[in-house]
């Protein structure tokens, strides 16, 4: 491909040897200093190779395509206007170490390539070019300090004011920025909208100040900012609406040289890329993201008292379609949001090491430091030793992998510090050793493994004086697994100050708090788990609880728990409580752990609660404990007892005091039969000896009464009759039968009480035992 210099008019007196015009031997295009005489050429002299001998203006360049050439400028400072505009040229265009008095204006043209490398230029104006090959601007410096006067730049209407205008421009390879830096303080940096790049958009180290725009750009390779510094504090750093890259998207640290010159993506003002669509991945590993937090809302349409309006957003990605991963990790620190709601995400989304801070927003605002409503994450989310200052929200999202956060610190205090409502994952939840300084907030969460909080440290919760200060919502949570919030190695322990609601919670498996500490100020919840269904409960807190615990309609397969949970500082409540079995089964002989049961139960309770101990005597009857289950009933019945004195006038509550104390040691409130028994073979014994050894003073009176041996009959008819002080006293006792005895034989004095106190005895025994056996003859027959 041949080069065409460029060469004055015949006869010039600076002709080299060769007709060509010897350049400096330095020039610096960069320098303050004006340019020495012998670098200065024309642009219309630059332009006259180009021109037909005969012609009129610019004309068509007829050569074939192997033998295109190049125009190759080197060292010169070019005066006049560059005026390109609407040419059709098949040549290539190559300005290194250049300094331009104006724009270069190839607008509208159609070239071969355009390059410019270590140029100084007061602007670009290549609006709808078209070129056949790359556009590079390597390592060039675009500056435009106002409109300077010539430059044109602004002065068309409807035309934005731009330093580098690439609005709908065509280009058949690369657009390459490599290095270059571009000021404009009171416009655009680059404008690039509808920009077409069949190869790859490379911008690794460009500098600017003012908005770089590229909204409906469509590169057909990758979208390369790594190491660029973008400066627009008070309005958009990076404009990328719309854009359809089908490569990657990278903004990331460019390593190129030694290891002390690499540079990360940095973006002073916002990155607003919504409904941007990538082939490939999306990475922002290591970059610098930073907006005003004390600054204006700085898009217009944010402007508004929608509560779901981010107003100091660093990152806007809403409705991005990325097929492949998107990284923003690796030490990416934000200064402002992370806002990526309803996006399409194919591969995972890495947060694993970033910073995200925001400042506090007025009402209705919120301050999100992360915002992904209504996304859609096909691979994993990670997020393992995150930094957040503000709100982590995620509601209604969907994972298909799985979540994970390890070591990281989210803070929100007062507030929601990780919000996931109604998010969706297809394999577990982890957010294991992480420390939350606001709500973790999990409602109705479907998880298609495990919930894994364990270490976790939550502080400062969102206050709500009417549902009590949870630290961990996890109602209506769903678990195909286990729910782990307990302290496992050297994590430091699951703390909750603030309490723990499960209310409603429905898992497959286990719900763990071995070795958690909750502490719920002001009598609150520090546990509530109403209405929740587990296989286990696995409920052994480091200590007792401070605060009220509820287990109201909870429901669990096996129940393993230890004494500090019945401890809690408040009380627990057990209405409709269910369990199957204990972790470690109560011994048939084992009445001490019965005892100890009973004990934590009726300290749990604070008052008579009739639930807790029918629930226990079933527990222990299915495990075929009959002994121990019919000890709980009995256990129950005297505390109703005691509650009922309680509740009366101290005469009325003695008397219900002795009652309960008769019916204890006689019958064991009927659940006792053979203590009644016993009773009444005691009571036969002293009977007989009281009948037996006394005598009666009738028997002295021979003219009134009909004296048989030692007692005295009734009826004259009676004389056939023997004395039998046994006989006498069975028949006493047996309230039914009558064996001939009880009421034919003369009692005075104290043998009168004795019997009637027998009799009454008698029918209180005998309906104890024959209620006992009923009530043994129905649970059998049940079973």
């Amino acid at each position: 491909m041949p080069t065409i210099r460029w060469r004055p008019s015949a006869g010039s007196p600076d002709d080299g040897p060769d007709g060509e015009i010897p350049g400096p031997e330095t020039f610096d295009p960069f320098a303050a200093a004006p340019p020495p005489p012998e670098a200065v050429i024309d642009a219309e002299e630059l332009l006259r190779p180009l021109f037909e001998p005969d012609g009129g203006g610019l004309l068509r360049w007829r050569r074939q395509a192997s033998n295109a050439p190049i125009l190759q400028i080197e060292n010169r400072y070019i005066t006049g206007r560059l005026d390109l505009r609407a040419a059709d040229l098949r040549v290539l265009f190559r300005f290194d170490n250049c300094r331009f008095q104006y724009p270069p204006d190839v607008r509208e043209a159609n070239l071969l390539g355009l390059a410019f490398r270590r140029c100084r230029l007061p602007g670009l104006k290549a609006r709808n070019v078209r070129s056949r090959n790359d556009v590079r601007l390597i390592r060039c410096e675009v500056e435009v300090n106002g409109i300077a006067p010539g430059s044109d730049l602004g002065a068309e209407r409807g035309v934005p004011d731009a330093a580098v205008n690439f609005t709908d421009a065509v280009i058949e390879g690369s657009m390459i920025l490599t290095g270059t830096t571009i000021r404009h303080s009171t416009g655009k940096a680059l404008q690039a909208d509808r920009l077409v790049v069949t190869g790859a958009f490379l911008a690794y180290r460009l500098v600017t100040e003012g908005e770089v725009r590229i909204p409906g750009l469509r590169a057909g390779g990758n979208v390369n900012f790594s190491g660029a510094s973008l400066r627009n504090p008070r309005g958009f750093a990076l404009n990328g609406n719309g854009v359809s890259v089908s490569g990657s998207l990278l903004c990331e640290v460019d390593n190129f040289g030694h290891s002390g010159s690499q540079r990360p993506f940095t973006a002073d003002g916002l990155v607003f890329m919504p409904s941007m669509r990538v082939a490939g991945d999306l990475v922002f590993r290591s970059a610098r993201l930073r907006v005003d937090p004390a600054g204006e809302i700085v898009v217009d349409a944010w402007k508004t008292g929608d509560w779901y309006v981010d107003p100091h957003p660093a990152f806007i990605a809403d409705r991005m379609h990325v097929d492949g991963n998107v990284e923003l990790s690796d030490g990416l620190t934000a200064t402002g949001t992370l806002r990526m709601v309803n996006t399409y995400i194919g591969g995972s989304l890495r947060l694993a090491g970033a910073t995200v801070t925001v400042g506090n927003s007025e009402p209705p605002y919120r301050d999100r430091a992360i915002h992904l409503d209504g996304s859609q994450i096909h691979g994993d989310l990670e997020g393992g030793r995150l930094r957040t200052e503000g709100q982590f929200r995620l509601a209604d999202v969907i994972v298909r992998g799985s979540v994970r956060f390890h070591g990281g610190t989210l803070t929100h205090a007062g507030s929601d510090a990780f919000s996931a409502r109604r998010t969706r994952v297809s394999g577990s939840l982890m957010l294991a050793g992480c420390v939350f300084k606001g709500t973790v907030r999990l409602q109705g969460v479907t998880v298609g493994g495990s919930i894994n909080l364990s270490n976790l440290d939550v502080s400062e919760p969102e206050r709500d004086e009417d549902a009590g200060d949870w630290a961990v919502d996890l109602r209506s949570v769903q678990a195909a697994r286990d729910v782990l919030m307990h302290s496992r190695g050297d994590g430091g322990g699951f703390r909750a100050d603030g309490g723990v609601t499960l209310d409603g919670a429905v898992v497959k498996r286990r719900i763990a708090l071995d070795g958690a500490v909750l502490t719920a100020p002001g009598g609150h919840f520090a546990l509530d788990a109403g209405d929740c269904v587990a296989e286990e409960f696995e409920f052994t807190p480091f200590s007792a609880p401070q605060g009220r615990i509820s287990l109201r309609g909870a429901q669990c397969g096996t129940l393993h728990d230890n004494e500090q949970l019945w401890y809690a500082s408040e009380g627990v409540e057990l209405e409709d409580f269910r369990y199957g079995a204990l972790d470690t089964p109560i011994a048939l002989k084992n009445d001490v752990a019965v005892e100890q049961r009973l004990t934590w139960l009726r300290h749990a309770a604070r008052g008579y609660r009739p639930g807790p101990y029918d629930q226990l005597a079933t527990m222990l009857r299915a495990s075929g404990n009959e002994e121990h289950a019919d000890s709980v009933l009995m256990r129950k019945q005297q505390y109703r007892y005691e509650a009922l004195a309680s509740g009366y006038r101290w005469v009325f509550g003695v008397g219900v005091r002795v009652w309960s104390w008769l019916q204890r040691w006689m019958m064991g409130y009927g659940y006792r039969p053979v203590r009644a028994l016993a009773w009444l073979l005691g009571m036969l014994v002293l009977g007989s000896l009281w009948f037996g050894l006394g005598s009666d003073d009738c028997v002295a009176d021979a003219g009134r009464f009909v004296v048989i041996g030692e007692r005295c009959a009734v009826n004259m008819d009676d004389t056939g009759l023997e004395w039998n002080p046994v006989l006498y006293t069975v028949d006493l006792l047996v309230p039914i039968a009558d064996f001939g005895n009880k009421n034919r034989w003369h009692m005075s004095g104290a043998d009168k009480w004795v019997s009637t106190g027998f009799t009454a005895m008698g029918w209180i025994l005998a309906t104890t035992v024959a209620a006992g056996v009923t009530r043994t003859l129905r649970r059998n027959n049940g079973s």
